[in-house]
Parts: C-alpha cells; sequence; structure tokens
C-alpha cells in the first residue's frame, strides 16, 4: 500500500478501489466548506477514497507566509505530478479539483496518464473577459473527463461552452443556476444542497463507468 504523505486530507477508507485527489482553487486551501462537501459526499457512498492537497503558495499561507499569488504554472504542474507519483501512478488515480486546482489536473493529465479528471467549476475564461480563452488543451484531451458547472458561472456560462470545440472525452453537467461554487440564487428555487446532491450524483456516476 502507498503510504500517505502527512499533508493529505483524506475522506474514506485508505484501501478502497478507487481514489480522487483533489486541489483547490486560487483563492481558499483544501478545506473549504465547498471541498468539504465534495470530499465527505463522494466517500459517504462507499468504494472511493478522496484525497486532497495544497499548491506550495497555499501551504506556504497556511504556515504564514502571508497572501502571496498562485505559483507560476510550471510549480503548480510539478505539484500535481509529484502527488500522482507519490500515489502510485496516473492509472490508479483520478485527478481534479475546484477551478485552478482542477485546470491544472485538466493540464496534465494525459501526461501522466490519469484514470480520469474530475473539474468542480471550470475556468473557462476569467469573468468577463471571454476572449482569453484557457481551453485549446481541452480540445485534444484523451483522458475521460467530466466538468461539472453552474449555469450562471461567470467563468463559463452554457451559451459560452456551446462555441467551444471540446474533446469528446469531456462531459459537462451543468447545474441549475448555479454560480462558480455551484450557489443558486434564493429566488431560483433551487437550493445549494440540491445542486451539491446532483453534482454528487454525475460524478458518482462518471467514477462507476471508468
Amino acid at each position: 500500500m502507498v503510504r500517505l504523505r502527512e499533508d493529505l486530507l483524506l475522506d474514506g477508507p485508505v484501501d478502497a478501489a478507487m481514489t480522487v485527489v483533489l486541489a483547490h482553487g486560487a483563492g481558499a486551501p483544501m478545506n473549504t466548506p465547498f471541498l468539504n462537501s465534495v470530499a465527505r459526499g463522494l466517500a459517504a457512498a462507499g468504494g472511493v477514497r478522496v484525497l486532497r492537497f495544497e499548491f506550495p503558495y497555499m501551504r506556504a499561507r497556511r504556515q504564514g507566509g502571508g497572501r502571496g499569488a498562485p505559483d507560476r504554472e510550471p510549480i503548480l504542474r510539478n505539484a500535481w505530478k509529484e502527488v500522482v507519483e507519490e500515489l502510485g501512478g496516473g492509472k490508479r488515480v483520478v485527478i481534479g479539483g475546484k477551478s485552478l486546482g482542477g485546470r491544472i489536473a485538466s493540464l496534465v493529465a494525459d501526461e501522466v496518464g490519469a484514470r480520469g479528471l474530475v473539474c468542480l467549476g471550470y475556468p473557462f475564461h476569467p469573468p468577463g473577459r471571454p476572449e482569453k480563452l484557457r481551453t485549446e488543451h481541452l480540445e485534444a484531451l484523451k483522458t475521460p473527463a467530466l466538468i461539472v458547472q453552474g449555469t450562471r458561472d461567470p467563468f463559463g456560462s452554457p451559451d459560452d461552452v456551446a462555441g467551444y470545440r471540446l474533446s469528446p472525452a469531456i462531459r459537462v453537467v451543468w447545474l441549475e443556476d448555479g454560480d462558480h461554487s455551484w450557489k443558486p440564487r434564493a429566488s431560483s428555487g433551487r437550493t445549494e444542497a440540491q445542486n451539491m446532491a446532483d453534482a454528487l450524483a454525475a460524478i458518482r456516476e462518471f467514477l462507476t463507468a471508468l
């Protein structure tokens, strides 16, 4: 059995048949309420262990290093590759995460040979800048992938995404009236809990099919 790093958060049985590794978004750590809900919800279904880790800049923040900007992309990529290698290689894990964490996972997924990719709100473009796309690598992605996106996400709406050339390996699931963290407006008649439940159901279905 692979010995786990001490700085990883673990939900679910250590010896589960399926391992999902998640990284955090740009501005918040790995133990946000959002990621807690996703990790614990997936692990509660049984047969899945969920591991979370932090990029170097976020670990530095946790250790009192101030609120520095995210690391440069090569450092973020290397952080992902190191975690995958320590867990026994890409074929053993599904990788992904919230926003930035999922985007960087998508950049290394094919390289590390990941079993699958799960993006929890993908930042297709910065809010208000639809011309600044982060989709070129998604056109040829080979790794089976699931993107779970709110229909009000300012980083990529249904109208935006409909115009992108995405690999057939990618499936996008839309959460009604959800923002970048899937939270709907009260006026929508939806609740945050409903969107989270729908998201978890979609992720479980995706994992089962791998």
